[in-house]
């Protein structure tokens, strides 16, 4: 009873009571949330891979319960030859280092050498004065006739005596004294001719020559210094540097491997520079150290340059490179292709209806760039090398050079914005299957007409497999580009992007063949645009005949404009409204896309004038390269251009205002 009021006070456990009913509801209500959202979870991963046939109603959208397709990049796996190498670090020696030193004392009297000078072996390089010398041999000269006087004269006493000794007229003891004269004069002649020998070789020693061909350094005594023999310093320090030597380490795991190999070929070494881009010089293997450093793990190795450019210096640090073996026929795929999982090594498939699989493979030899697959994976087939962290199992990718827009029926719509003639019959085709739906037909995008806008952003069949637009990866020779025609709905055209001439083309092949040395020996397993590139970049290191094919690469620009459209597509002005009769309609899968970028011809004519312009600086700048790649080489060397090259640049006007913009 509550004192203040009069009334029965409530237990605190019957207000709980009360509650109770709310909570339990409350609690079933959130499991009933929670089992809900982890069976769509579930249910949203098993079908996110599939992503639905091509075509299908929301194959690509969110609203057909699968997941976006991801884009990704694209590379097929090749066969190349493949060097197995071994790189190391090693220090130029030469292979012989002589310190020139005198052997007789005396006063310098010429100096017969440059500093720096190539001298060859016997060449004179210093005189000391011979003066004293030549005196010294004229009395060494005199003192030994002298005695050869005195010998003939003891040889005629003792023939004498014998004579004498037959007769009895003198004593056997006299006969065998005057013998013995003799004798000591004879070698008192030889000690003589011993030292006129000394005195001619000292005499000799005054002329300082050259021990061995090479290179002399900076001298240590100048002209009218007295020098003294065997002096510490010396003349000049003598450096033998062709042939030179390089010394490097090996593994000690790797020793018996590098043995093997040496005994039955000639292993092929190669210099580079301390940043590995530029070759200095080529040799071969010469052996190894017969003992390992134990604190190190390693073997000494040494090998063998020519060096008749003198591009290796004693004392020089450079990057060698020593071949093993070579794999012929390798399988060789990107680096950035192969990726680690619990597993191992794996890449992702792309099928020819651009759907991904993991496959496991087998990594061996690898370099910077490349890696060769030992097995799990055969030649042209596509791989994926960017992106591959966000993709599933069967799930769908975007290419290069296609847009997200080819299968994306729900939305179609969106055609009608550009203002192209079909963008309202593909507006009607909500979750109609084909490339063309949400494209907006074959002038229709996000950008505008057939004039205006990107076909990146849905330009007809250029977002299907058809499409080989700007940015797209051709496949290398002897591949089939995907591998087989592209499934049904996905659109077949795809136009625009860098189209070569007919002399491009011809030019092009010509290298390919002048210069297949050139590939092999400094570009060994790289394709396409990679090899091109790097022949460009080690021009200065080619045949003369690759160097002649290169310079006759037409001037930049000389193929058709970036993105022009198709002359098959007439160029039809932006508008809103039904399309016109004959259209192509949404599904169909076979609208032409309008290619890439369309410059307007204010632009067209800016560019025009920018490539008259710029020539020579195109070609000082920018050598070699060709459409897109000069264009945007010369936007970055802008600063270094000239300046009418520079006025002409500024009037260029940035992509996408240009064309009609189709009043969308």
């Amino acid at each position: 009873m509550d004192v203040t009021t009069g009334q029965p006070r409530r237990r605190p456990y019957a207000q709980m009571s009360a509650k109770r009913p709310w909570i339990a509801f409350l609690v079933i209500l959130l499991l009933i949330g929670l089992i809900w959202g982890a069976y769509a979870l579930v249910n949203s991963s098993k079908t996110a891979g599939a992503g639905g046939a091509p075509g299908a109603p929301g194959a690509f959208g969110r609203r057909g319960g699968g997941r976006p397709p991801t884009t990704v990049g694209l590379a097929y796996a090749t066969t190349a030859d493949i060097p197995v190498t071994l790189d190391a670090l090693g220090t130029v020696t030469p292979t012989a280092t002589i310190t020139v030193r005198p052997q007789v004392s005396g006063t310098i009297t010429q100096v017969l050498f440059k500093e720096g000078q190539m001298v060859k072996r016997g060449q004179v390089l210093a005189v000391i004065d011979p003066r004293p010398l030549q005196m010294a041999l004229l009395q060494a000269e005199g003192q030994m006739t002298r005695d050869q006087a005195n010998l003939a004269n003891a040889q005629l006493t003792l023939t004498r005596y014998k004579v004498l000794l037959t007769q009895d007229s003198i004593a056997r003891q006299d006969v065998d004294t005057q013998a013995a004269t003799v004798k000591q004069l004879e070698g008192t002649v030889t000690t003589d001719k011993a030292a006129v020998g000394t005195a001619r070789l000292n005499l000799g020693y005054s002329r300082v020559t050259a021990p061995v061909s090479g290179r002399v350094g900076l001298r240590a005594v100048d002209v009218g210094n007295v020098i003294s023999a065997g002096d510490a310093n010396g003349f000049v320090v003598l450096t033998e540097i062709a042939p030179i030597d390089v010394e490097f380490t090996v593994p000690q795991d790797q020793a018996p491997q590098i043995m093997q190999r040496a005994a039955h070929a000639i292993l092929p070494l190669a210099a580079y520079d301390r940043t590995r881009t530029t070759l200095l010089a080529q040799g071969a293997f010469s052996t190894l150290d017969n003992q390992v450093d134990p604190t190190t793990g390693t073997v000494r190795a040494k090998g063998r340059f020519a060096n008749g450019d003198f591009a290796l210096f004693p004392n020089q640090f450079v990057n060698v490179r020593l071949t093993l073996d070579t794999l012929h026929n390798a399988v060789v795929v990107p680096l950035t292709a192969v990726r680690t999982g619990p597993n191992g090594d794996f890449v992702w498939i792309v099928a020819k209806d651009q759907t991904v699989s993991m496959r496991a493979v087998k990594q061996g030899q690898s370099s910077a760039t490349q890696a060769v697959i030992i097995s799990g994976l055969a030649p042209c087939e596509r791989l994926v090398t960017e992106g591959g962290d966000r993709l599933t199992e069967g799930g769908r990718v975007i290419l290069p050079g296609q847009s997200a827009g080819g299968g994306r029926g729900g939305r179609g719509g969106r055609g009608a914005r550009g203002g192209g003639s079909a963008g309202a019959a593909a507006g009607a085709g909500a979750g109609a299957p084909g490339g063309a739906a949400g494209a907006g037909g074959p002038q229709g995008g996000f950008g505008g007409g057939q004039a205006g806008g990107y076909a990146g952003r849905g330009a007809g069949g250029a977002a299907g497999a058809g499409g080989a637009g700007q940015g797209a990866v051709a496949p290398p020779p002897g591949c089939p580009a995907g591998g087989a025609a592209p499934p049904a709905g996905v659109g077949g055209g795809g136009g625009g992007g860098f189209a070569a001439t007919p002399e491009m083309m011809a030019a092009r092949e010509a290298m390919r063949q002048a210069c297949a040395p050139d590939f092999q020996k400094l570009c060994p397993g790289m394709q396409g645009r990679d090899a091109f590139m790097c022949i460009r970049q080690n021009q200065a290191q080619t045949s003369a005949a690759c160097q002649a094919a290169m310079a006759k690469m037409p001037a930049p620009g000389g193929g058709a404009p970036r993105g022009a459209a198709p002359a098959a597509a007439p160029a039809a002005p932006a508008r809103r409204g039904p399309p016109a009769a004959g259209a192509p309609q949404a599904g169909s899968g076979q609208a032409q896309g309008g290619g890439g970028f369309t410059p307007s011809p204010e632009m067209q004519a800016a560019r025009a004038a920018m490539r008259q312009v710029c020539a020579a600086d195109f070609q000082t700048l920018c050598p070699g390269l060709q459409g897109r790649d000069a264009f945007m080489c010369m936007r970055q060397n802008s600063a270094k251009a000239s300046p009418a090259c520079k006025a002409a640049m500024a009037k260029m006007r940035p992509p996408g205002q240009g064309g009609q913009n189709g009043g969308g």
